[in-house]
């Protein structure tokens, strides 16, 4: 039996180096891009309302995901009871808040994502369903994740192989039970900011993931749930290039920005 933590397993994958550098190359291109110079923010604005759509259009393991187009996202202000609209609904608010959720991933990783399914659910799922783990066995995982964040260990494993394997974490063990992948989505990005991978938030991981293909990406996330070193190495690869399809996606917005 493997007792190695998520973090761990992963790090020790044969592709951890390799696509670490994949991860690294693409978003070195985007942050170097002269339009942040005066911009970042309407950047890193436009790559979260991209990243809500492209994540409600993921859904997770055990929820069909409901693909908005952009330029309906954008215009809409209210979503109505369409179906997908509570995922999406629940996308838009949570990225809407990644700002905020930021210091409080830094401090409490549990409290972050029960804020985050806070955000997403409310209205959604029954109250006493909202922001808490769904059983004792979930809450024992997430506590467990959070612990293994924290360790001085996981501080030399490379920011987009902690991201790839909290987020396949979240995505496999669904330890709220509606809106896990919205949630595995976030965590991911705030793990690029805060260990300095992406610190403005700019690649649109997400819109990457859907640009190789949904089926792909939940059938790699199936692969991790195996454990077996092909499933973990698939993962990782998956999460890898969908960093960064989802750089070059944000260096296609500062280029068309520049043009007016």
């Amino acid at each position: 039996m493997d007792t190695r933590s998520p973090i761990q397993r992963l790090a020790a994958a044969p592709n951890a180096s390799a696509a670490a550098d994949t991860a690294r190359e693409a978003v070195d291109r985007v942050r170097k891009h002269k339009v942040l110079r005066s911009q970042s923010a309407r950047v890193t604005a436009e790559s979260q309302l991209r990243g809500a759509r492209a994540s409600a259009a993921l859904g997770s393991l055990s929820e069909a995901g409901t693909d908005w187009p952009l330029e309906e996202v954008r215009r809409r202000t209210d979503l109505g009871d369409e179906d997908g609209s509570g995922l999406l609904r629940g996308a838009l608010r949570i990225s809407g808040e990644l700002g905020t959720l930021a210091p409080v991933w830094k401090r409490s990783p549990i409290q972050a994502l029960s804020r985050m399914h806070l955000l997403a659910a409310a209205g959604h799922l029954e109250q006493d369903r909202v922001g808490r783990p769904r059983d004792a066995e979930a809450a024992a995982k997430l506590s467990a994740l959070a612990n293994e964040l924290r360790d001085p260990a996981a501080a030399d494993v490379p920011a987009v192989v902690v991201a790839a394997a909290v987020h396949a974490e979240l995505l496999v063990n669904e330890p709220f039970g509606w809106g896990d992948g919205l949630l595995a989505r976030a965590a991911s990005r705030l793990i690029l900011a805060d260990r300095g991978l992406d610190p403005q938030s700019l690649a649109v991981v997400e819109a990457g993931h859907v640009d190789l293909g949904v089926e792909k990406y939940l059938d790699a996330a199936r692969g991790y749930a195996t454990g077996t070193d092909e499933g973990l190495a698939t993962w990782l690869a998956q999460y890898a290039e969908a960093v960064a399809l989802g750089a070059r996606e944000s260096l296609a917005v500062c280029e068309a920005i520049m043009r007016g």
